[in-house]
């Protein structure tokens, strides 16, 4: 509807909710128009809401992932710092095996077992991707992938909390709209009985 056309909207064009100051303004003619505003607004009531839980939803997902970008970066890195250290240190047989790393790994739900990691011989690692793709990285273009990807994800993160700031002002903006009509519209049929028991007095 018109009505709801506005030229003001957030960085993502998400479109900014008009404010009822004067009911008169918006509704011209009570017969045909107040069930029309009356839709339109809940309509975009509604869909700034469904916009806000899409944005949580999005929002749950990055605070999921973040923490694993940050756990598989820390891996990385300390595989890095030990590959690190043996190249600086002579090690003898007996230190050898302090170099490796034992890992405790999930094989299902409810099953772990250990792994044993020669850092010495490690030289890339495998990352999921998404969509069932899993790609063999050499460890410094692994950590550059993640930093890259924990950037981005914050960013996000950033950007949709600024939207749900936007949308929860709208929402409430939307809500009073909606009051406002449906408060008019009971004044007004008020006074209109009354008009009407008024003139059948006259008569």
């Amino acid at each position: 509807m018109d009505i709801l056309k506005t030229e003001k909207s957030n960085p993502r064009g998400i479109p900014e909710a008009p404010f009822i100051d004067k009911v008169e303004n918006f509704v011209k003619d009570v017969e045909t128009d107040f069930d029309k505003v009356m839709q339109a607004f809940q309509d975009r009531l509604q869909q700034y809401k469904y916009m806000e839980m899409s944005k949580r939803n999005q929002l749950n997902d990055l605070n999921v992932k973040i923490p694993d970008i940050e756990k598989n970066l820390d891996i990385i890195n300390f595989i890095k710092q030990k590959k690190s250290a043996e190249l600086d240190d002579e090690i003898s047989d007996e230190d050898e095996n302090s170099q490796n790393i034992q890992a405790n790994y999930e094989l299902n739900d409810t099953l772990y077992t250990q792994a044993v990691i020669e850092t010495e011989k490690l030289d890339s690692v495998y990352l999921w991707l998404g969509a069932e793709v899993m790609l063999e990285y050499p460890l410094d273009e692994a950590v550059e992938l993640l930093n890259e990807r924990l950037k981005n994800n914050n960013e996000q993160v950033a950007i949709i909390k600024e939207d749900l700031v936007f949308l929860k002002e709208n929402i409430t903006t939307m809500e009073v709209n909606t009051a406002r009509l449906y408060n008019w519209d009971v004044e007004r049929r008020r006074n209109s009985r009354v008009e009407d028991g008024t003139k059948n007095l006259k008569i």
